[in-house]
């Protein structure tokens, strides 16, 4: 009880427990467990953001956050009688420790392939045994961004034997994935607009393979060790920053520019931005 984590945790729960008092605040006290998950999902894209940029104070604020929003919900839960805060702790610590026999019983696991390897079989185990879905894939949350739910089932086939024996792999299938696309672009009609006139069997069939692609590289970032959610926002932030530049060194507007004048702002957009990484690498 001196750990100074206990004595602030306990603090905060103390103070969501008042919020929710029948004459604490009416905001918090309106609130049911629905109405607190877009909040929570905010606040972790929030935490997210801060953690990505490596800021420790920002992080720390935003990881408090993500903190009051779970206490509330268990909070909210406990007023209506559905569970509470230390079932669902005790829930997690069961399961960590479980799922851990490396560390807390007689299993062996030297490496991060085989501790997850085991974390994966233990939980098709569970799952066998409570008569639910078993699949190496189940469990991945549908509502996850793409990208990301991309990535976690990517992790779990991996995991459960299906991959191949190197990343080369996976690289050879983001090829053979690019030129599945090509087969199916109508080159002539690309040609015509930004938004060409498509029938739609080839629609159809672009979605298709676009979609196939996309998946691929996914899947490449996971056997390299990338999380290609991260790496689609880092791109977007690079594209907005540069298109920013691009915007200011063309007098703030694109409009009655040509092509080449936009592409000739772009190119210096990007060299700016290359001076600026190296400035910031230099020790």
């Amino acid at each position: 009880m001196t750990d100074p984590r206990v004595a602030a945790f306990e603090r905060l729960l103390a103070t969501v427990d008042r919020l929710r008092a029948p004459d604490g605040c009416p905001w918090d006290r309106a609130q049911s467990e629905a109405s607190m998950a877009p909040h929570l999902v905010e606040e972790a894209h929030e935490l997210i953001e801060s953690l990505e940029a490596g800021d420790a104070d920002a992080t720390a604020k935003e990881l408090g956050d993500c903190l009051i929003n779970v206490l509330l919900i268990a909070r909210i839960a406990q007023d209506g009688g559905r569970y509470d805060l230390a079932r669902a702790a005790t829930l997690a610590a069961d399961k960590l420790v479980h799922r851990h026999p490396h560390v807390f019983g007689d299993g062996d696991a030297q490496t991060s392939e085989e501790v997850l390897a085991t974390w994966e079989a233990i939980k098709r185990t569970e799952r066998e045994r409570a008569g639910e879905d078993a699949s190496a894939l189940a469990g991945v949350p549908k509502g996850l961004a793409a990208l990301q739910r991309a990535a976690r089932v990517c992790q779990r086939a991996v995991a459960s034997g299906f991959h191949w024996s190197n990343a080369h792999g996976a690289f050879g299938k983001v090829e053979e994935e690019l030129a599945e696309l090509r087969e199916v672009l109508p080159i002539h009609k690309l040609e015509q607009g930004t938004r060409p006139e498509l029938t739609a069997t080839e629609r159809a069939a672009i979605e298709h393979e676009l979609g196939d692609l996309l998946l691929a590289t996914a899947f490449l970032g996971g056997y390299l060790g990338l999380d290609p959610e991260a790496l689609a926002r880092r791109a977007v932030g690079r594209f907005e920053s540069r298109f920013r530049h691009m915007e200011q060194g063309l007098g703030g507007s694109l409009t009655g520019r040509s092509l080449d004048e936009m592409m000739a702002a772009w190119s210096r957009a990007k060299r700016a931005e290359s001076a600026a990484e190296m400035t910031n690498e230099t020790p």
